[in-house]
């Protein structure tokens, strides 16, 4: 799990740089965004600049999500796998509306509750892709040992393996 801390760590880095840098118009961005326009049209995608600044915002929280829930497995087995994800996009849209907040001391920047909403629907789809993910992985490794013996079943009619503890999530 250290190399997901390490990730998220990254992560967060680029986020707030991103986010809180002085003015967007001293950097690549807006030539970047033209020019990811430009390309999606030629591929008979039209967007505009408009749209893909929605949708920046939303992507732009989806690690958050996603590494969040990753980061949290004993949190996940004690609260549930649901009530995880509503923390860990909780905390995603703290973590935007803090950055919002900061952006209004911040010259030439423009902070709005759009994008505290659409962070935080990013960190929601991010978590639900990582439950998602261990819930598959957990059915394929669980069965793995699949054999005609492989399973039991139990009160509830549930193929449990041998000696395995059920797992939470």
């Amino acid at each position: 799990m250290r190399w997901v801390r390490a990730v998220f760590v990254v992560y967060l880095g680029a986020v707030l740089s991103l986010t809180l840098w002085p003015s967007l118009g001293d950097t690549a961005v807006p030539g970047w965004a033209t020019a990811t326009v430009e390309a999606l049209a030629g591929l008979g995608i039209h967007v505009d600049v408009e749209f893909l600044e929605l949708a920046s915002n939303v992507v732009m929280f989806v690690p958050f999500g996603l590494l969040g829930v990753l980061l949290l497995p004993p949190v996940r087995r004690r609260w549930g796998r649901w009530t995880t994800a509503l923390a860990v996009t909780g905390a995603g849209v703290a973590l935007s509306a803090a950055i919002e907040a900061a952006q209004l001391a911040i010259a030439g920047r423009v902070s709005t509750v759009q994008d505290v909403l659409l962070n935080g629907g990013g960190a929601l789809v991010g978590a639900g892709i990582a439950l998602l993910g261990a819930a598959g992985w957990h059915r394929r490794r669980q069965g793995a040992g699949r054999g005609p013996t492989a399973r039991t079943g139990d009160a509830e009619g549930r193929g449990e393996m041998p000696g395995r503890p059920r797992s939470p999530v």
